[in-house]
């Protein structure tokens, strides 16, 4: 079965940086795409990074210089470096995975593509 789990959420100050691990399962990290999405309170589901297996990253404008996504397929890790980090960016984020997924791996992401879900890790931003 399928592994996906995220790690490193918490609590940060305004500015502040934390940084999300998703572990999975090999052939998930081996496959074509992998991405991070979030969903506050009261919100639509956003899908805010993606990594495409021929290197094709693509961000969310809310997140684009702030955000870093990044794959390690040694590890079996998906991570993403947050920095700047706003009280906007509270939310739980979600790791997502599709190894057959290609031309949807790009922003804007569409949940619905996505086969392989983390149970999501809270990141609280407090002014």
């Amino acid at each position: 079965q399928a592994m996906v789990a995220e790690s490193g959420g918490g609590s940060v100050q305004a500015g502040g940086s934390l940084r999300l691990s998703c572990a999975a399962s090999g052939y998930i990290v081996s496959g074509n795409c992998m991405a991070w999405f979030r969903q506050a309170p009261g919100k639509e589901r956003e899908g805010i990074a993606s990594v495409r297996s021929d290197g094709r990253i693509t961000y969310a404008a809310s997140v684009k210089g702030r955000f870093t996504i990044s794959k390690d397929k040694a590890k079996n890790i998906l991570d993403l470096q947050m920095n700047s980090l706003k009280p906007e960016d509270t939310a739980m984020y979600y790791c997502a995975a599709d190894p057959g997924l290609w031309a949807e791996c790009v922003i804007p992401l569409r949940g619905r593509y996505f086969g392989h879900w983390g149970q999501g890790t809270q990141v609280t931003v407090s002014s």
